[in-house]
């Protein structure tokens, strides 16, 4: 854990309104959670249905890490203020906390399983983010926090743990040590340490216990497959989840112009992540070739094939909720409609039809980019 030497006091924005007690009662929401609750209009694409509630720290001086893909990083270009910036390419409208915990309560959003708080790098975070879970914990037992180790440790975890976390997740993002130096790290004269993030990945494991910890790694930042399964297996091992996600450059960002993983590759990842955390192979036994990607996943083939059947391995991974393997499904945070349109789903946060296992399938045979073609969406052959 280190001090913001560039904060001298956590400045306050929009999002954070004292009440009588001096605590946060605001927070930013994802643009989808907002049209589940109400707050916007708008309609899912294909009945998706959402059933995680996601809340954003805000601050007016924003998050202190520089991170060269992130709408929220200090170095992006734009004319937006900290608190009005868009996140993961959707805008993020503030709510307040008890309005989160009164569409909960009211049982106005049926779907919603799980609340995830999400922490930036700023000095304020640390108890702004024990006492959002705790308000939060008045109308939902099943409460995630994405954690920012740089101000955090583990006796902090227990308090997390005590005032209402079940389910913790560390937003590694990178697979290796380089790609995190270059996109978070040194290189981008970023505070951020690889070595503090995975010390951080072991004390939730041992709060929270195995399985009710995991890691965020975003695929297409620099790294090969061989290295992402590496890593996933690595995670794994420990006792934590992969949660993952494919790279969708944000306008005005360090790496707004770099493009999305192939569809193929990201298909590969995505399978190979099922494999290894849902205990039906390991990295180890996969095969790759010399650029490094999967060219064999290690699993008789009837197997293999009823895995990509089922479509599971293509879902968006997250906490999970009551009923569903995964509450923080996501609609669209990896992808357009128009790209699902096109049969590049990125994660389906809905099972996927036969139409869509089709697509993956081919998908997952593509090693030269033609399945990131525009495509007939209605074409199965």
């Amino acid at each position: 854990m280190i001090e913001l030497p560039m904060v001298a006091d956590a400045a306050t924005g929009k999002g954070y309104e004292s009440d009588a007690q001096g605590t946060i009662t605001h927070v930013r929401t994802s643009q989808a959670a907002a049209l589940v609750m109400g707050t916007e209009k708008g309609q899912f694409y294909r009945g998706a249905k959402l059933h995680s509630i996601n809340v954003l720290l805000d601050y007016e001086d924003g998050c202190h890490a520089r991170c060269g893909y992130c709408g929220l990083a200090k170095s992006r270009e734009s004319e937006d203020d900290w608190t009005d910036r868009s996140f993961i390419r959707v805008n993020w409208p503030l709510v307040s906390l008890d309005q989160v915990n009164k569409s909960i309560s009211s049982g106005s959003v049926p779907d919603i399983e799980r609340v995830c708080v999400s922490m930036v790098l700023n000095r304020g975070a640390r108890e702004d983010t024990i006492d959002a879970v705790r308000k939060l914990s008045e109308s939902i037992s099943r409460i995630s926090i994405l954690l920012m180790p740089t101000v955090i440790d583990k006796e902090w975890l227990i308090r997390a743990k005590e005032a209402g976390a079940d389910m913790v997740a560390t937003a590694l993002d990178a697979a290796t040590r380089k790609v995190f130096n270059a996109v978070r790290g040194k290189d981008v004269q970023g505070p951020l340490d690889w070595d503090q993030y995975w010390e951080i990945v072991v004390d939730t494991i041992e709060v929270f216990g195995p399985r009710n910890a995991g890691i965020h790694l975003v695929a297409g930042l620099g790294e090969t497959e061989l290295e992402m399964v590496a890593t996933m297996q690595e995670a794994h091992d420990m006792g934590a989840l992969t949660h993952l996600f494919s790279f969708n450059p944000e306008p005005g960002t360090t790496l707004g112009e770099w493009p999305q993983p192939p569809i193929g590759s990201y298909r590969r990842i995505q399978l190979a992540r099922y494999i290894i955390n849902e205990h039906f192979g390991r990295g180890d036994a996969m095969a790759f070739d010399d650029r490094g990607n999967i060219v064999d996943f290690g699993l008789e083939s009837e197997l293999l094939e009823q895995l990509i059947d089922e479509g599971k391995a293509f879902m968006t991974s997250g906490c999970a909720g009551k009923t569903v393997d995964c509450a923080c499904n996501r609609p669209f945070g990896n992808c357009t409609p128009y790209q699902a349109a096109q049969g590049r789903w990125r994660n389906f946060p809905i099972p996927p039809e036969e139409s869509d296992i089709v697509h993956a399938r081919r998908q997952l045979l593509d090693y030269d980019g033609k399945e990131d073609e525009e495509i007939d969406p209605f074409d199965d052959d």
